[in-house]
């Protein structure tokens, strides 16, 4: 999926001192190029679905978080950053991050690349649901108006009877709610293990795991073309997850949150300029209410952390 490995729930400070305020602007900046990386990295992994198989791209893909996680490693050290109270759940929260890339990824053969993304944002109204089944959320009547318009908005974007549904939504789907799965586990182990941790068991857990599958599918690139594109979609994944772990190190969760949705903007442009992929006036609709119920949904989650702190 094109989310990052980096959980982006956790909570909120009660109060913005002009420092903070400060590190939250560098926060927005690099979490803004974080995104913008992850879409170049999404457009370049749709490239080379047409040239290699589908589990050597999520390979590569992963590979660029694996090796911004070694960045990590070597700025931190290992012993801080891989100890873990609960490291069975981790271990399952990074097969779940290995199964939204893959989900992702076989989607975005079939579909363009923004209905794609557009889609892959019901993940945030799947985590309400599954906090208020799951983790015993309370969830108000405003907070799940705002589930169904999402849920609306994502069945405008792909309008399911109408002629225009591709079944390879379907992954996509599919991708979102493994993310959300991953976020719910997130928040079990918020408690438990810092964020550094977290990412660094989810991006090796997932190279780990997807790099049993090469031996079975891996087919060498040919021409430096296309190794040229392997090669930027292992940068912008790896650049990208840096520059988010560093924004969620000194920014507030809460204000960087919203930024995710430049994605959007970002794969319809990918979309356009590589693809030739222009989504129609009923899929800027649907990405509007995803947008505008999702942000809604961040301040409903702001003003309940901000509550239970209190």
């Amino acid at each position: 999926m094109p989310l990052p490995a980096a959980p982006i729930n956790s909570p909120p400070a009660q109060s913005s001192p002009p420092s903070q305020q400060a590190q939250n602007l560098k926060g927005i900046t690099l979490i803004a190029m974080g995104f913008f990386a992850f879409a170049a990295c999404d457009m370049q992994a749709k490239l080379l679905t047409a040239e290699l198989p589908t589990f050597e791209v999520v390979w590569f893909r992963q590979l660029g978080l694996f090796m911004g996680v070694i960045v990590l490693l070597a700025l931190r050290g290992p012993t801080t950053v891989l100890s873990s109270r609960r490291p069975g759940l981790q271990i399952a929260r990074g097969l779940t991050a290995a199964a939204s890339a893959s989900f992702f990824i076989f989607g975005v053969q079939y579909v363009p690349l923004a209905d794609a993304t557009a889609v892959s944002f019901i993940a945030p109204f799947v985590v309400t649901v599954l906090g208020a089944l799951v983790l015993r959320e309370p969830v108000g009547a405003r907070r799940w108006g705002a589930v169904a318009l999402g849920f609306l908005g994502m069945l405008i974007v792909i309008r399911p009877g109408l002629g225009v549904f591709h079944p390879g939504m379907l992954f996509v789907v599919c991708a979102a709610f493994c993310f959300a799965t991953r976020q719910i586990m997130s928040r079990w182990l918020s408690g438990a293990d810092p964020v550094l941790t977290t990412v660094a068991y989810t991006s090796i857990t997932s190279s780990l795991v997807l790099s049993l599958s090469l031996p079975f599918v891996w087919e060498t690139p040919e021409g430096w073309r296309v190794w040229g594109i392997c090669a930027g979609l292992t940068l912008c994944a790896g650049v990208g997850e840096v520059l988010i772990i560093r924004a969620l190190d000194i920014g507030q969760a809460v204000v960087l949150a919203p930024v995710q949705y430049s994605l959007i903007l970002w794969s319809t442009f990918y979309g356009f300029v590589v693809f030739g992929d222009l989504p129609d006036h009923w899929t800027f609709l649907g990405c509007g209410i995803i947008i505008a119920s999702g942000l809604y949904t961040v301040h409903r989650e702001r003003l309940r952390k901000a509550k239970a702190t209190s």
